[in-house]
């Protein structure tokens, strides 16, 4: 019987079959590009916050009065 081999298995055997610091590399590698990746969503974010302030878009609030006017309620 044939099975698929998932990607993910794939991408784990192929880096067991590395040296254990060629394994050690690629772990580093996809943890800063992780980061960067975080980090460019972050700035995305702060691009957009930054906009809707600037378009008079933006709610302002404190969190409870932010909660309660995303989810109606009046208290």
């Amino acid at each position: 019987m044939l099975t698929q081999t998932s990607p993910l298995q794939v991408a784990i055997e192929s880096v067991e079959a590395l040296a254990e610091d060629e394994q050690d590399l690629v772990f580093d590698l996809i943890r800063k590009r992780r980061i960067e990746l975080r980090r460019k969503a972050i700035a995305q974010s702060a691009i957009e916050t930054m906009q809707a302030i600037e378009n008079g878009t933006a709610k302002c609030g404190t969190a409870a009065e932010v909660m309660a006017d995303i989810f109606g309620d009046d208290e």
